[in-house]
Order: structure tokens, then sequence, then C-alpha cells
């Protein structure tokens, strides 16, 4: 392996060569910390850019990181504005650490409000795990708080505020921890791509506009002419059984993204599309891209055009290599991603918003200033009644057997009152994620026929049998099967999308990477069954924009308590028509996705609509935790959890959720 280049360069007119980058830093005075923290193939170079490399102090052997929060000029897209800036920047410095050391990070607050650092996927005694309110008092202003904890685990991980809605306007930075041996695969150089949303508008009056209008941002909502084409696609009837269908329950099939384009510029390591961020490389190198989704609303899918991608890491985890040639990324995830450019000439980093309303971009380049062609727009996407869980006639069966594929609790070939092709027993049980495990709910409503629409509406008709006036065939709701009283609609069927790559991805002839992919470099010797299961419900209403979980918001639930040393089985049912990217603090959550003891570890896991879905954590971190979807807005209105780690006959030592200072 040669010498690993980590850096944000934006421009520069070429690589150094390792020799003459290590005269240059003993000319400093500097080589001596740097060898003392780094292995050799860790050691960093770095080209002129916006963001930089923070080096460490060393006080007694330990390595200490001086971050200052402050609000700062920036200039993106040539428009002034004041962000939330880490040492100065946006996004902050990159951390480099390798596994086994024990770190300090002191951090001062020069805001005029409270604040806090989170580390996002880094394992943490749960008081420096940095969420005010649960086991941490956050940083008030002025104030300078030391954080400090051993590292435990190798990855590519990032940091952000988690104090209200900081992390929107700049508050984030990526992490790299350097395994302790050598890495189990080969690469030149390397560069973190940190992808993120910025807006010029107040979060708080984003948010603000959400609650009043839910869809305020989608500019790209169907019209007379997108009616006349289904009718000519699908014929009359079901082109106006479709629209009545969406209007009865008040959702919009082109409402995939909460905020988008409209008032987002997307970035890549802090630089907006013409701005081109460009890493160099000299062909024939392998290049590892560390990908980071810093977005606070925003999925990006990913793809080099003329470059195939071999994922080698997923939230920091080693993977056996999977070669694909795009990736969807959820908020919070972040993926490992080795390339090799073979020719002299340019390539372009094309990171496309889920809604495609917008996109961040920049270049992989022999020389400084190179630019490659921008792919073409693609067109926005449309949610299915795959999407909402409903049978529908109009459903491709392709929608419905990848659906069926994926579902562990699959018996049969079909499911009751669908008609879908029938798969090979052992498809079915290469995706089973529960390892024969029975999801409970697989059931259609009763009365379904074939080719009638089939959905719950909270509170539409109380009877559970009788349809309301004006409604279609097959409107059903069980009030026991609301799942609480902030849900606005109950998907009739669920199941596992896990080798499903999402709404909007797989219908150009491109491979792209999905969650039954993902299969851990090495097992655990440790895996074993779980002792008891937690189903959890992941609802809302998307017209009052109000998010929760089991129908509840934060300050309406309960905290849920583990006990130490048992292992869980989390299930997660996405009755909304959004995608929720959720995040587990302190622990790990193994993704049930059929490899047994090879099923990948994670910290953030995304929940595709009408999916069922499950992990298993090792209940292994006393302590209070947080748990939530890594949209900020949905977090921030209550999609937000706390879990409880206690030790036998340990009595909680944490206030109730509605008492807790500084959570949503």
């Amino acid at each position: 392996m040669k010498s690993e280049l980590v850096d944000f360069a934006h421009g520069g007119d070429g690589t150094f060569s390792r020799r003459g980058f290590f005269q240059s830093v003993t000319a400093m005075g500097a080589l001596a910390s740097l060898d003392s923290l780094l292995p050799d193939y860790a050691r960093t170079q770095q080209l002129p850019g916006r963001v930089r490399r923070l080096e460490p102090r060393r006080v007694d052997g330990v390595a200490v990181f001086d971050l200052e929060i402050a609000e700062s000029p920036i200039l993106i897209e040539n428009r002034r504005a004041k962000a939330i800036t880490i040492n100065g920047t946006v996004p902050g410095p990159l951390l480099e650490m390798r596994e086994g050391e024990e770190i300090v990070l002191r951090v001062t607050n020069h805001l005029r409000k409270d604040t806090s650092i989170h580390w996002h996927g880094v394992i943490v005694p749960p008081e420096m795990d940095g969420v005010p309110g649960v086991s941490f008092p956050g940083i008030t202003p002025g104030a300078t708080f030391e954080y400090r904890f051993p590292l435990r685990q190798y990855g590519t991980y990032w940091y952000h505020s988690h104090s209200g809605l900081q992390e929107q306007i700049g508050h984030y930075g990526p992490l790299v921890i350097h395994p302790a041996n050598e890495y189990p695969y080969d690469f030149d150089r390397a560069y973190i791509v940190m992808l993120s949303d910025w807006t010029f508008e107040d979060p708080y009056d984003v948010l603000a506009k959400l609650k009043k209008q839910g869809n305020y941002y989608n500019r790209q909502r169907l019209t007379l002419g997108d009616f006349f084409k289904d009718v000519s696609r699908m014929g009359l009837s079901a082109a106006v059984r479709d629209r009545v269908m969406w209007n009865l329950m008040r959702m919009d099939p082109t409402d995939i993204s909460d905020v988008t384009g409209v008032t987002y510029t997307y970035l890549m390591n802090g630089l907006a599309p013409d701005a081109n961020w460009t890493g160099l490389f000299s062909p024939g190198e392998r290049v590892l891209l560390r990908f980071i989704n810093a977005g606070a609303a925003t999925y990006f899918d990913i793809r080099i055009p003329g470059l195939p991608l071999t994922i080698v890491q997923s939230d920091g985890q080693f993977v056996e290599p999977v070669e694909t040639d795009e990736l969807r990324i959820a908020i919070a995830e972040t993926y490992d991603v080795i390339v090799e450019p073979l020719e002299a000439r340019a390539y372009t980093i094309f990171a496309e918003v889920m809604d495609r309303s917008g996109y961040a971009r920049g270049t992989l380049a022999p020389r400084a200033g190179m630019e490659a062609p921008i792919p073409a727009r693609r067109k926005r996407p449309r949610l299915t009644m795959a999407e909402m869980g409903m049978a529908h006639d109009g459903m491709a069966h392709g929608e419905m057997a990848g659906m069926a594929h994926d579902t562990a609790a699959m018996t049969h070939d079909t499911m009751p009152g669908m008609k879908m092709p029938a798969r090979p027993r052992a498809d079915t049980s290469a995706a089973a994620g529960h390892m024969g495990h029975e999801m409970p709910g697989m059931t259609n409503v009763h009365g379904m026929t074939e080719g009638e629409p089939q959905f719950a509406v909270a509170g539409a008709i109380r009877t559970g049998h009788l349809r309301a006036p004006g409604t279609l065939p097959g409107m059903v709701e069980h009030e026991s099967r609301t799942h609480g009283p902030g849900n606005a609609a109950v998907p009739d069927m669920v199941s596992s999308r896990m080798s499903s790559p999402g709404i909007g991805l797989g219908e150009d002839g491109w491979r792209v990477l999905t969650y039954t992919q993902l299969r851990a470099l090495e097992q655990r010797p440790d895996f074993r069954a779980p002792d008891r299961e937690i189903e959890m419900h992941l609802t809302g209403n998307m017209e009052r924009f109000m998010w929760s979980i089991d129908g509840k918001s934060f300050p309406e639930s309960e905290i849920i308590h583990f006990t130490y040393g048992e292992r869980i089985r989390l299930t997660m049912v996405n009755d909304t028509m959004m995608n929720h990217p959720m995040h587990l603090h302190g622990m790990w959550m193994e993704l049930e996705n059929g490899h047994r003891e090879r099923i990948p570890r994670v910290h953030t896991v995304n929940v595709q609509p009408a999916e069922r879905l499950s992990v298993l954590i090792d209940a292994d971190a006393p302590g209070g935790w947080a748990f939530h979807c890594h949209i900020l807005y949905h977090m921030d209105v209550g999609m937000f959890r706390v879990v409880e780690v206690l030790r036998p006959g340990e009595r909680s030592r944490l206030p109730n959720p509605k008492d807790m200072r500084g959570q949503p």
C-alpha cells in the first residue's frame, strides 16, 4: 500500500510525494507528533482546501483535539451566510484517530446558546455521548467541555450537534478511526466525501412551513398532463381510481422528501456543485472514497459514470467487497468505496438527491481544474401503492415479487389475496432476516378481493367492517390497528424490502447496492438468538407534519428499558409513506439480512415505506441512550425515544421524557 491521502482538497496543483511531505512536516517540527499518532499507512498529506485535518496536541501521550464552536460567515454559491462552524469551517475539521488509544476532545462554545457534539456511530460512555437532557447537560455559552473516551473500534464516522437544529446550519464534521492493524484491502490514497444540504433560510422557518403545509417544498406535484399520461399507460378507470385513492389519503405520490432543492443547495465537502470539489489520482491507483451523508433531510444516490464502485465498509465496519454501479446512502450512513480509475481523464462523482430536485457533485481527476460531464437528471419518482403497503391492481408484479422475496415470514410462494410469480423457496430463505422467525401481522384485511385497493386510514371508519360514505371498496380500519393517536394510516401489508434498491432506483440497467448484499467480513463467534423481542411502529401524519413512534411524540412516550446482558430483537414497522433512517446511540444494531453469523453491524438503518425490518441488539452499555429518526425535522417534532440499559435490580436514573431538557 502506498501512503494514504485523506483530505478535502478543492483544486490543488497535484499530489505530493510521501518523502517530500515528510520533509515538509519535519521542517515544521511536527513529524514526531504525527508519527506517534498514526501508523505508517495512515499518515496524511494535504492539498490546499477549505477544510483541513486537525492536528491534535499530545499531552502525556494522549491525543487532545481542540474544537471551537462559533457562528461564522461563509460563502456558498457566491452568497454570504452565517453558519455554525467548527474551527471556522463547514464541514468541521477531519479528526483522525487510531483504534485502541484514548483521546480527549476539548469543545469550547462561543455561541450565545447551548451546544453539543455527538460522535455518531462511535461507542462511548453515556456521559460522553453528547445528547443534552439524557446523560449530558450540554455545553453552555462560554464553557468548555472535555470529552474523554477510549477508541474500541475502527471505521469512518462523523460528528454533529445534538442541540436543536444546529446540524442544519453547518455543525458537523468527519471522523476516521484507523484500525490498530492493517486494513484488509489495499488502497493508494483516500478522500473524505461528505454530503450535506444547506438552506439560506432559518431552519426553524423551514420547520414552521412544514408544520403548516407538509408538502410546502414539493414543487414536483402531479399535473393534468401527468394524469393523461397515466390514462395512456394504465387506462382511464385505473388512473381515476389511483388519483381518488391518493386524494382520500390526503397524500401526494410525488412527496418523496420533506425539504427539496426548492430551498436546498447540495454540498460535497462544503462546496456547491459549481465549485467542483476535486480529488486527484494517478491512473491505475486504487482510490478509497469515504462517503458520509451529513444531510439534515436528504438521501443521495451516488454513482461515478465510467467507474464501478467496490463497497468495502458500511457504517464503519468491514464487509465482504461488493461491486456495484450505484448506491443510495441514507441520512447519517457511511460507506467506504474503492474505485480504480485507469484512464488519465476526469470522472464525475455524482450524488443525485432521491427526489431528483438537485444534486451534489465533485470530480476525480489526474490534474486540478479538469471536469467531466454531469449526468443527465433522471425523472422524479412517484410513490406507488407498493410503497404504501397496499394491494392494487396497478402495482407491478415485479414490485410485489420483490417485496415477497424479502419477507422473512413467508411460508408460501404467494401471499393471500395477491397475485405474483412463484419464487423458489431457496430465494426466500436466503433473504430471510429472522432465521425462520415468523413475523406477526402478515395478514391481509378481511374482505380483500383481487384488484381492490386495500388500506386502513386512522379515524376514517370506526366499525372496521363497513365502508364510510364516499370511500372506496376495501377502505377498512380497525381502531386497534392505528398504532397510536398520532398515526394517520396503517399499511395493510408490510414486508422486508432489503433487496429493493428503493424508490426511483433499479430501472436504469445499473447494479444498485441493497442491504441484502452486505455481509460482515468476519463472522462473530458470539452470535446467538435473541432473548426477547420488541416491535415498534414508525408513525406519522404527513399532512400535519407530525412524526412519532407508536403514535406518540417523545414527550408523551415512556423510556424503553433493556436489561444489561440481554439480546433484543427490535422489529421496526414503517406505517408511513416516508423513508426513516433510524439511529441507535451507544450500541450496535445487527441487521437481520439473512447472513446469520455474518450479518452486518450498523449504527443507522433505513426503513423504507411499508417495510418491516429487524435488528439484533446486545444490551452491553449501561446508561441512557437516544434512539431516533435521523431526518432532523422528524426527530425535532417527536420521532425520538430514550433507551435505558439497567443492570438486574437497578432502578432508572433518568427523568420522564417530558422532563428531559433539550429534547424534542
